[in-house]
């Protein structure tokens, strides 16, 4: 075992230990906190190691163009990619593995752009809240494995893999969920060659590129600093990707699925879907050079109808067409060539995470299963 894995399980161990035996609340390290606004059972929340921004949040990004990233970026890494309109950005995960946290503005929205390696959870949120803009930190602790992050304006305490606030003054309140990709470095630059790259000059002294976690998303591995049952119906370390809304049951698609269906049309909530795992990156969480281990696919799910039209797709080559108007369509949704060129479905999945972290939060959730 890494010595740093195993001095954080010790001093994980210890401060549990100490908060079991005091019933320890750390109101002097968030003095701002209402701990007396809570929703959820303070057992289950369990220290992680280091302290309150012990991993340090990014506040101010800086990002280099694609032709700078060359140098030090695979192109076939695993990059977060956020946009909105013709502001691009891809958040390498050799950077996020040691932040977690971005706090950044992008086409002039305040985002908070998330990851929970313990999880594989990339999750972008909009940060404000009520009208005020949030920036987030992580307080050192986790819940079923997830990151608890916090909010620097009133220290409420937040669920990253939810986006639900669970201690202090925006208890219950939840974060908007916005649209992101798990992509390799490549496909985001094909699909935007003007994009912008989340830099590695951010202030502090990381390892970037090497995963601290190496060999953590084995599929019979079990979750870090997890407590509580394991889901039997899917591998713990299994990769989903999820659709969900408040008016149904979530439903996982597996990713071991999609490495034989890279293109699946489906039906979720009444709503026809259109599932598109045509290319892959690196794992973040397998070797310990991120850029030397194993591809994994990389998927989303599309609102798959344009214009008051159902499409559907399937793989022609190394191409995704839709047999209605044998339109080209790239892995984020977005017609590149023929007669619906320019025509962008809507992403509505929630995400590539690993399976007991979705079932952990949300055990009702659907298995999808092929005929």
């Amino acid at each position: 075992m890494k010595h740093w894995l195993a001095g954080i399980l010790l001093s994980a161990f210890l401060s549990l230990s100490y908060a079991q035996s005091h019933g320890y609340l750390p109101k002097r390290e968030f003095p701002k906190t209402d701990f007396d606004d809570i929703s959820i059972d303070l057992n289950t929340i369990l220290p992680g190691g280091p302290p309150r921004d012990g991993i340090p949040a990014i506040d101010n990004p800086k990002f280099v163009s694609i032709e700078d990233s060359f140098e030090w970026l695979g192109d076939q890494e695993p990059v977060v990619s956020f946009f909105d309109a013709d502001d691009a950005r891809a958040y390498p995960l050799q950077v996020l593995m040691y932040h977690e946290i971005v706090n950044d503005t992008v086409n002039g929205k305040p985002v908070s752009v998330t990851f929970c390696p313990l999880c594989n959870a990339s999750i972008v949120f909009d940060r404000i809240v009520e009208g005020e803009v949030l920036d987030f930190g992580t307080t050192g602790r986790l819940r079923k494995s997830d990151l608890i992050m916090y909010d620097r304006q009133s220290e409420t305490w937040w669920q990253q893999f939810t986006g639900k606030g669970i201690i202090g003054k925006y208890n219950t309140v939840k974060l908007k969920q916005l649209p992101s990709q798990i992509v390799s470095f490549e496909t985001f630059r094909q699909a935007f060659p003007k994009g912008k790259v989340l830099s590695r000059d951010t202030g502090f002294s990381r390892p970037y590129g090497r995963n601290p976690y190496s060999g953590y998303d084995k599929i019979d591995n079990i979750p870090f600093l997890y407590r509580g049952d394991l889901d039997d119906r899917l591998p713990a370390m299994e990769r989903v990707l999820s659709l969900g809304n408040d008016n149904a049951e979530s439903m996982l698609i597996p990713l071991s699925i999609l490495k034989n269906h890279p293109i699946i049309n489906t039906t979720y909530s009444k709503t026809p879907v259109a599932i598109i795992a045509s290319t892959s990156a690196n794992s973040a969480l397998d070797k310990s050079t991120i850029s030397d281990s194993r591809m994994v696919p990389a998927a989303a799910a599309f609102h798959s109808e344009v214009n008051g039209q159902k499409l559907t797709l399937i793989q022609d080559g190394d191409r995704v067409i839709d047999t209605e108007t044998g339109s080209e369509w790239n892995a984020f949704g977005q017609a590149i060539k023929g007669k619906l060129k320019g025509q962008v479905m809507k992403q509505i999945d929630r995400g590539v995470h690993f399976a007991f972290a979705w079932l952990a939060f949300e055990p009702d959730s659907h298995i999808f299963k092929t005929e």
